[in-house]
């Protein structure tokens, strides 16, 4: 439903004077412009664990680690300088892992 927003908001007593008819009928539009989901449909786009995925190609650029950037000892991710909590033994460890 879209909002007016220069529209005058209405003061308590405007809201008062509301009637329970009026009330009923805006809570019954509410309700009548639900939309219908078909649940086969939503269903078609789950993924379930053990699906045979063996006919799908996927396809993402890699990009190379950056100077800027380090991969954890521990963890083995990619992150940023920023992020480089120590060096023990030659060996980088992220902020989440050393903590």
């Amino acid at each position: 439903m879209a909002t007016d927003y220069d529209s005058p908001r209405k003061t308590d007593d405007d809201l008062a004077e509301d009637s329970l008819q009026e009330l009923q009928a805006r809570r019954t539009d509410k309700t009548a412009s639900a939309i219908d989901v078909d649940p086969d449909e939503a269903a078609e786009s789950l993924v379930l664990p053990g699906d045979d995925l063996s006919n799908e190609e996927l396809s993402l650029r890699v990009v190379p680690r950056q100077a800027d950037e380090f991969t954890c000892a521990r963890c083995f991710l990619v992150h940023h300088r920023s992020q480089l909590a120590e060096e023990r033994g030659g060996q980088l460890i992220c902020r989440e892992c050393a903590a």
